[in-house]
């Protein structure tokens, strides 16, 4: 096997061999630093970890009591942006995705690069494989793989490597999208449970609680941020900032006015559950006219496939008579 290895870097020459060597070495830098960044940077939760036994609900709750921008030390300086703008602006991707924990961000970008570095390690590995006789493969895509030339090799090599690199990007902006939408659709459910777990005499945070505990199957994505909060609150933390987080961390328009009425009903010390009535009233208003939005958008993208499904019918039976006398006059 080495020496079909060291026939193959030959046979590309030592621009090949200087990027197999650095695909190699990179992949090995990668494992040490991925390992590396798993275990935990801060002390304080490895001693509270240590010492007492903790059984959480879910990953979204391991992160807290560790510090999840932390600045990149030894080999990890390397992955990561040095900027500590664009490292703040990745730790809020992810938190919008609902991704925490102790170095999230350093995580992130050591899959990055992995991805990067590890795809075109792969297919390097198939065409060595290939020309060892070592790897069957289907006699079409055999050919192709046998007959492609070194620059089309360094094409997909390239292709590879930005596919990999951007990848974890594209799949993070999913994440996103995928997560608000979530908590749209399932907030205004999450607050009329609210105002009834408040009017049945439970205080505000005894009510986010238990919609916390009760949505944890139906809406996972509100159901973290609630919890969220009243560990905060319960660890200490000022109310005003678990709330104005909660709403940086979603995103979305519906929770960061959610925040803003709960925290004006506590500053001017007005009572909470007529401020979630009526807010409550407002999210269900507000639901309807998006759903009369939609329902009046639909005749009109209707028209659009109809017309393109009736065109072509109406063509035929209106120019095909047309045809046919114009082929028995002209054409005998």
């Amino acid at each position: 096997m080495f020496e079909q290895i060291t026939a193959f870097i030959g046979g590309v020459g030592n621009a090949g061999a200087l990027v197999v060597m650095g695909i190699f070495i990179g992949t090995l830098l990668i494992v040490y630093g991925f390992f590396g960044g798993l275990i935990a940077q801060n002390p304080v939760g490895r001693r509270y970890h240590n010492g007492k036994s903790v059984t959480r609900k879910s990953s979204f709750e391991a992160g807290i009591l560790n510090n999840a921008d932390v600045d990149p030390k030894g080999f990890m300086k390397a992955l990561m942006p040095q900027n500590r703008e664009k490292r703040t602006q990745i730790r809020r991707q992810l938190l919008n995705a609902g991704i925490v924990g102790s170095n999230a961000v350093a995580k992130f970008y050591t899959v990055r690069i992995a991805m990067a570095l590890g795809l075109p390690a792969i297919y390097l590995l198939l065409l060595v494989m290939r020309q060892a006789t070592l790897l069957p493969l289907p006699e079409a895509l055999g050919d192709m793989i046998d007959g492609q030339s070194r620059l089309v090799t360094y094409y997909i090599l390239t292709a590879l490597l930005l596919f990999g690199y951007v990848m974890p990007s594209l799949w993070l902006r999913a994440k996103v999208d995928e997560r608000q939408l979530e908590i749209s659709e399932t907030f205004p459910n999450a607050l009329d449970l609210m105002v009834v777990a408040v009017e049945a005499g439970l205080g505000f945070d005894a009510a986010m609680t238990r919609v916390s505990n009760e949505m944890e199957i139906t809406a996972p994505a509100i159901s973290q941020e609630f919890r969220l909060v009243q560990l905060e609150v319960s660890a200490g933390g000022d109310r005003e900032k678990a709330m104005l987080d909660m709403a940086r961390r979603t995103n979305v328009d519906e929770v960061t006015s959610f925040a803003g009425v709960i925290l004006q009903s506590i500053q001017f010390g007005t009572s909470v559950s007529d401020a979630l009535t009526t807010y409550a009233t407002e999210m269900r208003i507000t639901r309807e006219l998006k759903a009369q939005e939609m329902a009046n958008k639909l005749p009109v993208k209707m028209s659009g496939v109809m017309a393109s499904l009736m065109l072509p019918a109406l063509f035929l039976l209106i120019l095909g008579p047309i045809a046919i006398r114009w082929v028995n006059t002209f054409g005998g």
